[in-house]
């Protein structure tokens, strides 16, 4: 007892339509592409402009107090003028340094071995206690 349970043999096939599916594909791409550029985190900062080389700059007082430098280096390691800091003292720490100074800013120096992650976790953290930071470069700009 055999059973043809297919049409007439050259007769029409059904096909899936796939409109509707290129529809959906095109609008997910294009909320992608509105949502995607919002998404990015953002660092903006002031380079100074290149000193003149004909100027000559007077040093510092000799009781000027150093500057508050915050340092990160590869492992991940934080320190506040060369003193190594737990990660969760740094905002204390910076504040208590900068209530005792008239100029309320901290140098941001990391190196180039340091992942963008930790520095930008650092800078995050100093933002969040409304701590001014600048960020030092490795050499000035050309």
């Amino acid at each position: 007892m055999a059973f043809d349970v297919g049409g007439s043999k050259g007769g029409i096939r059904p096909t899936m339509n796939v409109t509707p599916l290129v529809d959906v594909v095109l609008v997910l791409l294009i909320i992608f592409m509105v949502v995607t550029p919002l998404m990015t985190k953002h660092l903006w900062m002031n380079v100074p402009a290149k000193p003149d080389k004909t100027e000559n700059t007077p040093p510092p007082p000799p009781d000027a107090k150093p500057p508050v430098v915050l340092t990160v280096d590869k492992a991940g390691t934080l320190r506040i003028n060369r003193e190594e800091v737990p990660r969760d003292q740094v905002v204390v720490r910076l504040q208590r340094m900068l209530n005792a100074r008239a100029d309320k800013i901290v140098f941001f120096d990391a190196g180039d071995a340091v992942p963008y992650g930790s520095a930008m976790e650092v800078l995050d953290l100093a933002r969040g206690g409304n701590i001014t930071v600048a960020v030092l470069p490795e050499r000035l700009a050309d």
